[in-house]
């Protein structure tokens, strides 16, 4: 074999360094090279026999994918691309997530200022918290589209039973392991969801001693603290993604396998041919797929970092404090749904009854719908459950939120919207320098302030709400309830059955130090038949640093 000073004597030192460098490009891509992939790159015919082939089948990076695709499956419908964007998330919060970990400790006594350093000193810190966070919620949603989407177009069907089944393994973990991350900046609202949402285990059936020990196993320690934090960090950096590595490969070598289902009219009825591609339809993957892939790697990366950069911020509220619950603990977004029923029914029930049935049904779903027909006329009855599952969803996660039989008092739950224990709030993202010092009322218009006249348009908002006159005024709003209850008389309204009668209220904003501002939110409730008796008055006061965080009392 001819060495490169060999090459050199004979070709020269340019044509040898051209030849060796098409050498080790072919050898990198297993079979292209520098010609074959300019024709690609220009959409060129490939020559005989197709070098673009010899990638799949000889290279370790593409071994896993088709070399070619039915062409029906590359455009937009029926996939959505909602598969592969699905991937993509998996690796952008790998990515992100090792960002993280190098300026993280799990531990109680530095991790919520380990997440500050990174908010405020670490170079884009912020925006790749950001990123991993929304690009989180973002792959929950995404890999539930793409179970939404595999069931209504039937692509669950015989032969790809098994890849459902591993479908909804890699939904589970998807959850848990957005859930796992949940605990780690070691915030009020993380600690206490969680604390809530592991105290399940407590009504694991069976003997007593099971559910306390598989509750401590979870916490490690009767409360949450360095062994629980130590366990979810393990858990979503460790065991978590590997386990759904691990599922994804099975699951993306069933697609490979049977091919991707093509779309339900383009098949007869009981007919699979997503294996069988036709010559004449066949679209390879080098160079279509691939560069079609790059453009929407570019357009979700862009999707995101604008996201993070103008629309979203991840929250971060006060150091965890297993001394303090705040007014309302609630679950994620995509597990509000079971908070919601744990309003309704008992906690056993639900945790282990209602949620791994509905869980099983879905697994075993595909062995027992054996309807051979994917065509959406044939699936009627499917779809309409399917439509009324996402209604059932939907309103099972408003149940989860406050709003619904949680309610506290009225002057409480007023606060809460305007100066809350933990979160944000109008009041909160008024700036420092506009908070003029005054008392303001209910809907006062606070000339060239825009910021303030808002907040106080909100607590003029909460206050309706919650009160069966407006403020200071004779005017109902709305109407009012009365019922005579063992305890006394309930005042209630259209929104609320529990609201303040005849309510005063106002805001005052004082100068506390020259850095410093005072906010004090004050209720007084007078009595319907006797305005000059006072029922009872809530105060709650707040304080504002110009260079630190809102702090209550």
């Amino acid at each position: 074999m001819a060495t490169f000073f060999d090459q050199v004597s004979e070709m020269g030192l340019k044509q040898a360094t051209i030849a060796k460098v098409d050498e080790s490009v072919e050898r990198l891509t297993a079979g292209m090279n520098l010609n074959d992939i300019r024709a690609a790159l220009r959409g060129d015919e490939p020559r005989r026999p197709n070098p673009r082939l010899r990638p799949h089948a000889d290279g370790f990076w593409l071994h896993i994918r088709p070399s070619f695709y039915h062409t029906e499956v590359t455009q937009i419908y029926p996939s959505f691309r909602l598969g592969w964007l699905s991937t993509f998330m998996f690796v952008w919060e790998t990515v992100t997530g090792i960002f993280l970990m190098i300026f993280y400790t799990p531990s109680p006594e530095v991790a919520y200022q380990d997440i500050w350093n990174i908010l405020g000193n670490v170079p884009l810190g912020q925006l790749m918290r950001n990123l991993h966070r929304f690009g989180a919620e973002v792959m929950v949603v995404v890999v539930a589209l793409h179970m939404l989407r595999t069931f209504i177009t039937g692509s669950y069907k015989h032969p790809r039973q098994f890849t459902w089944f591993t479908g909804m393994i890699l939904l589970v973990l998807t959850l848990v392991l957005s859930f796992s991350g949940y605990l780690l900046p070691w915030d009020q609202l993380a600690y206490w969801a969680v604390t809530v949402a592991v105290s399940a285990a407590e009504a694991m059936p069976g003997p007593e001693v099971l559910g306390t020990n598989v509750n401590l196993l979870l916490r490690g320690a009767p409360t949450i603290g360095a062994g629980g934090l130590l366990r979810f960090y393990l858990l979503h950096v460790l065991a978590l993604p590997l386990l759904l590595a691990i599922f994804f490969f099975v699951h993306y070598y069933k697609v490979v396998i049977h091919g991707h289902s093509l779309p339900p009219g383009r098949e007869a009825i009981g007919e699979d041919s997503g294996k069988r591609v036709p010559r004449d339809e066949r679209t390879y993957f080098i160079p279509d797929i691939l560069t079609s892939e790059l453009m929407w790697t570019a357009l979700a990366t862009l999707f995101l970092i604008a996201g993070s950069i103008w629309f979203y911020n991840a929250p971060l509220e006060r150091q965890a404090n297993p001394l303090v619950t705040p007014l309302h603990v609630v679950a994620p977004w995509y597990l509000a749904w079971s908070q919601g029923w744990l309003k309704l029914a008992d906690k056993v029930f639900i945790a282990f009854v209602f949620i791994p049935g509905l869980a099983t049904a879905f697994f075993v779903m595909p062995y027992l719908e054996v309807g051979k027909s994917r065509r959406y006329a044939s699936r009627r009855v499917g779809i309409t459950v399917s439509m009324l599952f996402i209604a059932f969803m939907w309103m099972s996660n408003w149940m989860g939120s406050p709003e619904y039989r949680v309610q506290s008092s009225p002057d409480q739950e007023v606060s809460q919207e305007l100066m809350p224990q933990e979160g944000h709030s109008a009041l909160k993202e008024v700036p420092y320098e506009a908070l003029e010092p005054g008392v303001y009322r209910p809907g006062d218009v606070v000339p060239e302030n825009p910021h303030l006249t808002a907040a106080l348009a909100e607590f003029e908002h909460a206050m309706m709400q919650r009160s069966c006159t407006l403020p200071g005024t004779d005017a109902p709003w709305p109407e009012c309830r009365v019922e005579e209850t063992p305890t006394g008389v309930r005042y209630g309204n259209n929104f609320t059955d529990d609201a303040m009668p005849n309510p005063d209220a106002w805001l005052t904003i004082d100068n506390k130090q020259h850095n410093m501002r005072q906010l004090i939110l004050t209720f007084e409730v007078l009595d319907p038949d006797n305005p000059d008796r006072l029922l009872y008055d809530y105060s709650l006061t707040g304080y504002r640093h110009e260079l630190s965080n809102y702090e209550e009392q």
